[in-house]
């Protein structure tokens, strides 16, 4: 962690023009907190537990996050559903304690490849937002960020096309304004993950409808995701 981070930290912009974010394990926070601080860039987790406290041996709370620097945190990712029994309600949850607990919440949806080729993309977002964000109000809408990850294009190097991803993003715009308001809606970060990395980032955010990525493998080199932040600054995105 120390050594990648100090990769990071020299590879990166000083003073980018957008925001980043790194999200390590838990085992790795308090270093990584250490090791940023007085950077430009800020410190998420992979994970939040859903009550502030309680008798939850092994669970983190948004309060431990808080404690040890973080300011964002991932979730409902697509391998929290997929092996550890993450619901939309439960991601719901978490999020709403995220949030209540002083973090931008950065929840992820997506379709798994059977859903896809169901044509049910979109509607199987429109499910995981419902879910994700149902103790959400408008006034704490500012603290949440939409990650749209296709489930069959996380680390196995098939990316949806810019514009198929751009198509899916703008739905979820649409399906934020139908509950919120579109002026709320036009002020949620929406990312793309989905093997983005530093070949296909400039096409992919240069897209009309999300304003920047959730990075997966191409983070941990520091020179290809040094190369995803300027492709995000080139495209003016925010995140």
């Amino acid at each position: 962690a120390s050594a990648l981070l100090g990769g990071l930290l020299e590879a990166c912009p000083k003073a980018p023009a957008c925001e980043v974010v790194v999200c390590p394990p838990a085992t790795a926070l308090a270093l990584a907190a250490e090791t940023l601080r007085d950077s430009a860039i800020a410190l998420g987790a992979q994970n939040c537990h859903f009550a502030p406290s309680g008798a939850y041996t092994g669970e983190v709370s948004a309060a431990m996050l808080t404690g040890v620097g973080c300011t964002h945190v991932i979730i409902g990712h697509s391998e929290r559903r997929q092996y550890f029994g993450e619901t939309n309600e439960t991601a719901g949850k978490r999020l709403a304690a995220a949030v209540d607990g002083g973090l931008c919440g950065i929840l992820c949806v997506g379709e798994s490849l059977e859903q896809r080729e169901a044509g049910q993309e979109i509607e199987t977002c429109a499910a995981q937002l419902a879910g994700g964000l149902a103790e959400i109000p408008a006034e704490a809408l500012a603290h949440v960020m939409i990650a749209y990850e296709p489930v069959w294009a996380i680390g196995t190097g098939r990316t949806a096309t810019a514009q198929e991803a751009n198509r899916v993003c703008g739905q979820i715009r649409r399906l934020l304004a139908e509950r919120y308001g579109t002026e709320a809606a036009d002020g949620v970060r929406i990312l793309y993950g989905g093997s983005m990395n530093e070949t296909t980032a400039a096409d992919l955010l240069a897209q009309p409808e999300f304003d920047g990525g959730l990075i997966g493998g191409a983070s941990l080199k520091p020179e290809s995701f040094a190369a995803i932040i300027r492709a995000c600054e080139a495209g003016e995105a925010k995140a």
